[in-house]
């Protein structure tokens, strides 16, 4: 019987391998024969551990409910935001832009790039407008694709889980970021098979047991026991994130 081995499967990058370059389009869905899945991201300015959690990068404010420029017919493939600040070209490139407010608002796009600046910055989308969204009314809000710029979970959360590196990565490299299935994850204190774990507000990149802390705590919870090791060591957690 020959098996095919976990390297690229149709891939440009090996699972276990990092890059210094982006070889696949931020936040495509990898999913092997076994069931685990992972999604295509870039680490952020500090390298990566291997099983510790990681988080979306840090919003900007400069993108939260800005102001449409110019008004957006239903078609058209663009639409010029005035920002709160300046913005290099593309930072938004494979994010997300939606309306949040007046006409058309709840609809979201996929961004495909941008020039850099603040006043009528027009951003370029892979989806059509839907539902045409006036300037000086609408407005719209973008950020970072989930896995642009992933850093490790740090104990008071301030972005979404975004997954376990299945390798140490470098920083600004681009790596497969495990989103569900098992894995090994860094765990604070005792934790149960069976039972659900979240991100731990004691170490960071950690997971804990979902009432470690009592009903008042709400840290996100990343999914469950499958088997048990030690404080301080790597149980296997059966990942659900986003999935």
């Amino acid at each position: 019987m020959s098996l095919q081995p976990l390297k690229t499967q149709g891939f440009a990058q090996d699972i276990y391998k990092e890059s210094s370059v982006q070889l696949e389009e931020l936040g495509t869905l990898r999913i092997l024969s076994d069931g685990r899945k992972f999604q295509y991201a870039r680490a952020g300015a500090t390298a990566l551990a291997a099983g510790k959690v990681t988080q979306t990068a840090i919003p900007s404010a400069n993108a939260s409910d800005e102001v449409v420029a110019a008004s957006a017919a239903v078609g058209d493939m663009s639409i010029s935001v005035t920002f709160g600040g300046a913005v290099t070209a593309d930072f938004y490139k494979d994010g997300l832009l939606w309306v949040n407010d007046d006409t058309g608002e709840g609809h979201l796009y996929r961004v495909r790039g941008h020039a850099a600046g603040t006043t009528a910055v027009i951003v370029y989308l892979k989806d059509p407008i839907r539902v045409a969204v006036t300037a000086g009314s609408g407005t719209v809000s973008l950020i970072q694709n989930p896995q642009d710029l992933v850093l490790v979970y740090p104990t008071t959360g301030t972005g979404a889980p975004a997954g376990v590196p299945p390798i140490p990565v470098t920083a600004n490299y681009y790596f497969w970021n495990q989103v569900a299935g098992p894995v090994p994850v860094l765990t604070d204190g005792t934790v149960v098979i069976g039972q659900h774990v979240r991100v731990s507000d004691g170490v960071a990149g950690a997971v804990e047991p979902l009432d470690r802390d009592g009903a008042n705590e709400n840290e996100a919870e990343v999914g469950t026991v499958l088997a048990v090791n030690a404080d301080t060591e790597y149980s296997l957690i059966n990942l659900s994130i986003g999935y």
